[in-house]
């Protein structure tokens, strides 16, 4: 009898020394997920916050482009999607076609340097062309001559390619809009940083069609904060349940 008395009495401890440790662990567990919420909630209010800085830079009245003193100091945060306008001349002999698939379809971004008249340059994309209309001579009466004046948003360089696409300069073939390695392609020099995607004024003949700028964040941030409250939740829940079984 006593020998059965231990052998229950140790299975006994074992099994509270086990939900003992279960509770710590769902209550650790629930302490994490307070703080990955927490986190996510911080979050939230930036992204609303750059939503809305980015928003009133759309909408705000065209500023004068950066220029070269200021290039240093540009960022995807402060500057992408400025309101900016540029006057100068267009090298449409030195333009290049970004692979594009926009809500007209697929086809390219017509990127055209533009020389400014503090000698400095910038890459232009003039707007869409579809694939039909890729070649120079089917879309001649879009390419301006003279001083041009253009109003749209900065954009900032997109080195590299695209997704699983690199950017082939020698064959002369883009997937993303990378401006040192065009200029470099093309033997621009004092080229700024950034490019300009041009407004929806229209273009003579119709092409390339500007305005079709895609200004979107993915904002997941207040799912994330939902899901990991919910699991505080649970854990807690759990951890209450298991305790009231050891005590």
């Amino acid at each position: 009898m006593t020998a059965g008395h231990d052998v229950k009495g140790e299975g006994a401890k074992a099994s509270s020394r086990a939900r003992f440790l279960l509770t710590g662990a769902l209550l650790f567990l629930g302490i994490v997920f307070v703080a990955l919420g927490t986190w996510q909630v911080q979050r939230l209010f930036w992204k609303l916050d750059l939503i809305g800085r980015v928003d009133a830079r759309v909408h705000a009245e065209a500023v004068p482009a950066p220029a070269s003193p200021d290039w240093q100091g540009i960022t995807r945060e402060k500057d992408e999607y400025r309101r900016v306008r540029a006057t100068g001349t267009f090298g449409h002999d030195k333009s290049v076609l970004v692979q594009a698939v926009t809500e007209r379809g697929a086809g390219f971004w017509v990127l055209t340097p533009m020389r400014l008249e503090d000698e400095t340059t910038v890459l232009v994309n003039r707007g869409f062309v579809p694939t039909d209309r890729r070649e120079r001579a089917a879309r001649a009466e879009g390419e301006a001559a003279g001083t041009t004046e253009i109003i749209g948003l900065l954009r900032i360089s997109e080195p590299g390619g695209a997704f699983l696409r690199s950017n082939d300069a020698a064959g002369d073939r883009w997937f993303s809009r990378d401006v040192a390695a065009i200029a470099t392609a093309k033997g621009l020099t004092n080229v700024a940083p950034y490019f300009i995607d041009a407004d929806a004024t229209p273009n003579p003949g119709g092409l390339p069609i500007g305005g079709l700028t895609v200004v979107s964040f993915r904002n997941s941030h207040l799912v994330y904060v939902l899901t990991w409250f919910a699991l505080a939740i649970m854990s807690a829940g759990g951890a209450w349940l298991v305790w009231r079984r050891v005590a």
